[in-house]
């Protein structure tokens, strides 16, 4: 049976999945796959992907585990606004009321898998924001003044989905756009490159940023 309530570990856990939704909803107001297996809490957001076939853009999901004080089983997705709004009425302090409403989204239907990855190296912090604020930049630039959607769309992918320089696992741009954005980026720790398939994983302290490649036909 699934949980109608999460009781998180601690209000500085509550504080920071306030955070990280806060964060997730500033790239534009999604949705969020929440998963609580046990007394693990996995919370999963979208900060790219395209949003028509044969786009470049890469698909780049923000996860961001935490601790929950009793055990629990949930896995559905809603939107960033109720996750938000249950957050802002905690009961106290900790016990989040999960959204009953789900919302269909195309990324959440495919998520990373659990085990199987194999460590690819690391790249360090300065790389990844040097790159994030390069592409912002470079995509403010592409996009003309009253742009429509396929305008913007195209300078997206064509800037967030070329491989970043001397980074393996061919890691592209949109990955550090993606651990900018969440404030995964921690000064002096360099982040772990992982790959499983067609699927990258950049983690740190703060979370993971995971990014799917599209099929080769």
């Amino acid at each position: 049976m699934s949980s109608s309530e999460l009781v998180l570990g601690d209000a500085h856990v509550a504080a920071d999945f306030r955070t990280f939704t806060a964060r997730a909803r500033a790239n534009g107001d999604g949705a969020m796959r929440l998963q609580a297996s046990g007394t693990v809490l996995a919370a999963y957001v979208c900060t790219l992907s395209a949003a028509a076939l044969g786009e470049s853009t890469p698909t780049v999901l923000g996860l961001r585990t935490m601790p929950l004080a009793e055990q629990a089983s949930v896995d559905i997705t809603v939107g960033l606004g109720s996750v938000a709004d249950r957050l802002a009425r905690l009961r106290d302090d900790t016990v989040f009321t999960v959204p009953t409403v789900p919302v269909t989204e195309n990324w959440a239907g495919v998520l990373p898998p659990r085990s199987g990855w194999v460590q690819a190296g690391t790249v360090s912090t300065t790389l990844l924001e040097e790159a994030a604020h390069s592409g912002i930049r470079k995509v403010a630039e592409l996009i003309p003044d009253r742009a429509g959607a396929p305008v913007v769309n195209s300078a997206r992918g064509a800037v967030w989905g070329q491989p970043l320089p001397g980074v393996p696992a061919g890691l592209p741009a949109g990955a550090a756009f993606g651990a900018l954005s969440l404030g995964f980026l921690v000064p002096g720790e360099a982040s772990a490159l992982f790959t499983s398939g067609r699927w990258t994983r950049l983690s740190t302290s703060r979370g993971h940023i995971l990014v799917r490649t599209a099929a080769v036909l």
